[in-house]
């Protein structure tokens, strides 16, 4: 190794799995191509033969959608799965230091919740790409769904254990948690995280035909929605009390904009299991009222996207930490908040006014609206390269490394 150079990544952070993270919800982005525009009779999503048969019919526009949303998957499926890798490497050397057992004893250690996070986009992302890329694999998909809820159960258990030795540590004595360091939504990561298994819980509830299968993922994605609900609410009003007091942590102003990533999660979630309700038990859902649903979802978002960006803009975080030359491992969750709210202009378009009547597929107001989901999915692509770039490339180790809770 070059001693002379060093990478701000070499300070590790838990946060990193958000690298990964990143790319894997860019992934799904591009697989929002191929939901909305590819026809997939027969089952909710589209698979190999879909596209193949879209390809080969449809005109010059659909084609390049679709070779467009292909190399994208591919390249940021990839991506997810080498930060994966290298961010379970890095963890575990990081457990043999003295600094992971100081953050076990910080408020940082919710920060640990990222792994399982990450690791539950990458099932979801490795999901994806057995569909576009798998020939025949919706023929033995009622075979996965177990498998797939097996492993976000492992995955869950994981989330459960770490939230459990942190709450247990700070609720069991006071003067454990430090208050003045809760100035951000930095504590929310463990709410997202179980966001997110929760959704990949969903995803047999929407899918599978086997009642007993659609049942079971339908009670677990709710056990995991609901928890992160409350989590949430709870760690943003104490939070929000907190930044009134102290203002907010400078490096955790991306944190801000968290409810954003998991505003889609929960909703997608919900979706889900509507769809899984409709399938298996008959449950009708008016597309008025999903797109009524959706529009309080995107407000939301907008609301906490207005927020995190006038806050980081007077404390100048955008000039120092992503223009400029300092460096922090909380960078990385800005790629959520700009993959997030592309995934729910994509679902509430299609889902909410197209379903609904309000909007026509493929005119003028359709692109419009595409339009901003495509925006918001190019500042994520953006952001990753150029995260990247700053802290896994060789720099003077004179540059400035700001570590994020």
């Amino acid at each position: 190794m070059d001693h002379s150079t060093t990478r701000p990544a070499d300070t590790y952070s838990p946060i990193y799995f958000l690298a990964s993270l990143g790319a894997g919800g860019i992934a799904v982005t591009f697989f929002m191509f191929l939901m909305f525009w590819v026809p997939h009779p027969g089952q909710p999503v589209p698979v190999f033969e879909d596209i193949t048969a879209a390809f080969a019919t449809g005109g010059l526009a659909l084609q390049t959608g679709i070779t467009v949303a292909l190399v994208g998957i591919a390249v940021f499926a990839f991506l997810n799965i080498k930060s994966l890798i290298w961010n379970l490497q890095a963890l575990s050397a990081f457990k043999q230091t003295d600094d992971y057992a100081k953050l076990r004893q910080t408020n940082a250690e919710a920060t640990l919740l990222a792994m399982p996070l990450a690791l539950a986009m990458s099932v979801n992302a490795m999901f994806i790409v057995g569909l576009v890329f798998v020939p025949q694999l919706w023929s033995v998909v009622e075979y996965l769904f177990p498998l797939a809820l097996i492993a976000f159960a492992g995955i869950g258990v994981m989330a459960f254990s770490m939230i459990g030795a942190f709450l247990g540590r700070v609720l069991s004595k006071g003067g454990v948690f430090d208050v003045t360091a809760h100035n951000s939504f930095a504590q929310l990561l463990p709410a997202f995280s179980i966001s997110m298994i929760g959704v990949g819980f969903a995803a047999p509830a929407a899918m599978s035909t086997t009642p007993a299968t659609v049942a079971i993922a339908l009670v677990l994605s709710t056990v995991f929605g609901v928890a992160a609900i409350l989590y949430t609410v709870i760690a943003a009003i104490t939070a929000f009390a907190s930044m009134l007091q102290h203002g907010t942590a400078r490096e955790s102003g991306p944190t801000l904009m968290i409810i954003v990533p998991i505003v889609t999660v929960l909703g997608i979630l919900f979706l889900r299991q509507d769809h899984g309700l409709h399938v298996a038990f008959d449950v009708q859902v008016q597309p008025g009222e999903t797109m009524i649903f959706l529009a309080r979802l995107v407000s939301v978002q907008v609301a906490f996207l207005l927020l995190g960006a006038v806050v980081m803009r007077r404390q100048g975080y955008f000039r120092d930490f992503v223009i400029g030359s300092s460096t922090s491992p909380g960078s990385y969750a800005l790629v959520c908040p700009a993959v997030a709210f592309a995934v729910m202009i994509q679902f509430f378009l299609n889902k909410g006014l197209v379903a609904a009547g309000a909007v026509a597929q493929f005119g003028v107001a359709y692109w419009a609206v595409t339009a901003v989901a495509l925006v918001a999915q190019a500042i994520a692509i953006a952001l990753v390269l150029r995260l990247n770039r700053q802290h896994f490339a060789r720099r003077s180790p004179a540059m400035d490394t700001v570590p994020a809770e």
